[in-house]
């Protein structure tokens, strides 16, 4: 078998203008050349490495059963070879009615465990399902290096086999089937490099370990292997599924709102700036509010929808993240932004009742890796007044500023009061003061130092936020002014109003924190697929 060989290095030679010159020119090339001879050394590794993997992983020329296993070329993977799909189960679907029968799997190797040189178990998972598969020396179908070769496959590395079902005599602690799979051939078609973290150690309760989120984080694609994170983000897909039925069977439409704008769409400093085309500046929308409103002046009546939000939160808490999926709706009201409300009970709770009937399996699955008590909830959603808030938390002894807003602490402080008392998690505080809300945010009519708004909270934590918004453009341009906003950022915005604008109002919802909060977890990390903070921009 022929070596790859090494590249060698190449020296570089350069004339010195000057004596200074030509001390720097030797410092650089010797520094140039101590690290083309590490990559030599490097590349000679490697063809070792590979060689030895190649030898290592070859079927014996001697071995007449050399076709039943093996390492699948890449020409093999590109070819346009076509087979019957059909024939494949999946691992989910291995069960005693199988028994006797030949069947074609493809997963992952879990576990391999050789057992002599007779005999390997390997544990294939796919999906979630595991299956015990048992490769062991037959006469004209597995041969003793057919087994060695099983026994040096790598972890996780993925693998097709074929075998027939058969049910031992013994209950399988070890995979989720209780059948195993009697091996006849074996075929690496992706082969694993050595794992970085573990899957069983990214699997278990948060403990003081060495994988650490951060090393989760690090090594993500690993991570969202486990079963809790295929719970979680089946889940989270369920949430965003349920929210845009309930919402057509509203009557609503999805729309798909710019993310660059001119200008801030929240106000404050929590905005992304950059410079866009011809020297013009933008920002990544912090929602998609403006826009949202611009299509309710088209007459569009009731829109929703799903999509990226960017905060420039420099804000490192187990709740905040620089860019999220907004779940965004607004419409028409008659009178009140209390209809508002009223969708926000029927689908919040629409959405519970759905989750806890369809996603038994998944919640388990979570709850195994990280317990929690599930979520408690009315079948009519409490509202209460900010007022209402401000005094039972008075009454609990805590000093809080009755026009100012409420930070995390008290805001936990009054879940707690409020589970107490009415036996729920999931409640709504409405009438915020005026000065804590959005510049076009609707005051109230009996008192301007309050607003037509609202939040709502799941375990003492705050998820939404909606209002009925401001549809009179000269209000609009004072409430801008008043908060500092340059009025000719938003100025497109404003003027959509001025030609005819119905009362409305809306809200919107972060996807990680409903699930992350439904779920009991810590950290809304674990609700995002690929997070993005203040620290991590990657993976």
């Amino acid at each position: 078998m022929s070596h790859p060989e090494p590249q060698p290095a190449t020296e570089l030679s350069h004339e010195p203008e000057n004596e200074e010159s030509a001390s720097l020119s030797k410092k650089a090339a010797k520094k140039k050349a101590a690290k083309l001879e590490k990559l030599r050394r490097r590349q000679e590794r490697e063809a070792a490495t590979a060689a030895a993997r190649a030898d290592q992983y070859s079927a014996a020329p001697e071995d007449q059963l050399a076709a039943n296993y093996g390492d699948v070329s890449l020409i093999q993977l590109q070819s346009m070879k076509m087979v019957d799909v059909n024939l494949r189960t999946e691992v989910g679907a291995l069960t005693e009615a199988l028994k006797d029968q030949k069947v074609r799997i493809r997963g992952r190797a879990q576990t391999i465990r050789p057992t002599g040189e007779k005999l390997a178990f390997i544990v294939v998972r796919e999906k979630g399902f595991t299956v015990q598969c048992v490769v062991t020396v037959q006469r004209e179908i597995v041969s003793c290096q057919m087994v060695k070769y099983a026994s040096k496959l790598s972890r996780e590395s993925i693998i097709d086999i074929e075998g027939v079902v058969s049910k031992p005599d013994m209950a399988i602690a070890g995979a989720s089937q209780q059948v195993d799979v009697q091996v006849r051939k074996l075929y690496c078609i992706s082969r694993a490099a050595v794992l970085p973290i573990e899957i069983e150690n990214a699997a278990r309760s948060e403990k003081p370990t060495e994988d650490g989120q951060n090393t989760r984080l690090n090594n993500r694609v690993l991570d969202l292997r486990t079963a809790a994170n295929r719970g979680i983000f089946r889940i989270q897909s369920q949430v965003g599924t349920i929210f845009r039925q309930f919402l057509l069977s509203e009557g609503f439409i999805e729309i798909h709102t710019p993310k660059l704008i001119a200008g801030s769409s929240e106000g404050g400093a929590s905005v992304f700036k950059l410079d866009y085309v011809k020297g013009q500046p933008a920002c990544l929308a912090q929602s998609p509010q403006l826009h949202k409103q611009m299509s309710i002046c088209a007459d569009f009546g009731r829109v929703f929808e799903v999509g990226s939000v960017f905060r420039a939160e420099n804000s490192d808490t187990h709740r905040h993240l620089c860019e999220f999926t907004g779940l965004d709706i607004e419409m028409e009201i008659e009178w009140s932004y209390f209809e508002v409300m009223d969708i926000v009970n029927r689908l919040f709770v629409n959405m519970f009742d759905y989750l806890n009937k369809n996603c038994e399996k998944e919640l388990e699955a979570v709850r195994r890796q990280y317990p929690f008590e599930p979520l408690k909830y009315l079948p009519e959603t409490l509202r209460l007044t900010f007022a209402e808030g401000v005094q039972m938390l008075k009454d609990a002894g805590v000093e809080v500023d009755p026009m100012g807003d409420l930070d995390t602490k008290k805001e936990r402080k009054l879940g707690q009061i409020v589970l107490e008392k009415y036996g729920t998690e999931f409640y709504i505080l409405h009438r915020y003061p005026l000065a804590v809300r959005p510049f076009y945010t609707m005051p109230c009519d009996d008192n301007p130092e309050y607003s037509n708004s609202f939040d709502v909270f799941i375990r003492g934590e705050e998820i939404i936020s909606g209002a009925q918004r401001i549809h009179v453009p000269e209000l609009l341009v004072e409430r801008a002014e008043a908060r500092g906003i340059e009025v000719e950022t938003v100025s497109t915005y404003i003027d959509s109003f001025r030609y005819g604008a119905p009362p409305h109002g809306g809200f919107g919802v972060g996807l990680e924190r409903v699930v992350m909060l439904f779920c009991g977890l810590n950290n809304i990390r674990k609700t995002s697929l690929f997070p993005r903070d203040p620290d991590r921009l990657a993976p």
